[in-house]
């Protein structure tokens, strides 16, 4: 593992309790940061604090899609670390699979409310703290389905594209703030979302892949990461692919 610089820094990780959000947060929790698991399930969280060695570990009971609760959430990890420096979200969902004629309408809103609505909360509360320290790194997960939109999943397809031209969009608005703000966009990885997906759905990402196999997470948290670091500081608004070779452009 190669060794990356976040002494004295602390970050926050969304749906951090587990798959690629616990990744991150042991990788960053492995380069010095102090770092904030956010997640929804007491018992989990409990598990990943005891899980991550390195720097402080704060853990915090929050459903992103709820607003005062992002903003409780960020109040309480400003008040254990004193500053939040980089903020990875990865808070979501896979949706089921159907085709969008048969796509039941509580489920699309449950997976934007989710995959986008929750990322716009958390952009939103941790970029005012950042502007106005002058510093912050902000990566959002996305996905490869968000560039070419994957068949029976156009709930995920359709958020994690919104999840895109979000990021693109904030980054430009704090370029100038010292604040940079990036996504990634990995091909299928496996972890507790697949619970989620139909074997068939499984079946037709893996194929997709050039390399014939999933990502995995410890490959997303390095470039993650990476994206978290004082080193990353002249890319902002970007989209870097994390897909075995299937991302075209």
């Amino acid at each position: 593992m190669n060794k990356l610089d976040m002494a004295g820094r602390s970050a926050i990780v969304t749906g951090g309790a587990s798959g690629i959000g616990l990744a991150i947060a042991q990788r960053l929790a492995l380069s010095g940061a102090n770092v904030a698991i956010w997640d929804m399930n007491d018992q989990s969280l409990a598990d990943a604090a005891r899980a991550i060695s390195g720097g402080k570990v704060h853990t915090v009971k929050v459903d992103v899609t709820k607003v005062d609760q992002v903003e409780a959430a960020f109040a309480s990890t400003v008040k254990m670390f004193g500053k939040v420096d980089a903020m990875a979200n990865s808070a979501g969902v896979a949706g089921q699979n159907a085709t969008v004629i048969d796509y039941p309408v509580d489920e699309w809103l449950r997976v934007f409310d989710i995959n986008m609505n929750g990322v716009f909360y958390c952009c939103r509360t941790a970029g005012k703290h950042m502007k106005d320290n002058g510093y912050g790194r902000i990566v959002n997960i996305a996905s490869i389905a968000g560039k070419e939109g994957n068949p029976n999943a156009s709930a995920y397809s359709a958020s994690k594209a919104a999840v895109i031209g979000f990021t693109k969009s904030l980054g430009k608005e704090l370029a100038k703030d010292g604040v940079t703000v990036n996504c990634v966009t990995p091909a299928a990885v496996k972890t507790p979302i697949f619970d989620q997906v139909a074997q068939y759905h499984i079946d037709f990402m893996l194929s997709k892949i050039p390399m014939g196999r999933f990502g995995l997470v410890e490959e997303i948290a390095a470039m993650v990461s990476w994206l978290c670091t004082e080193d990353c500081s002249f890319t902002t608004g970007a989209v870097f692919d994390l897909s075995g070779g299937r991302a075209t452009y």
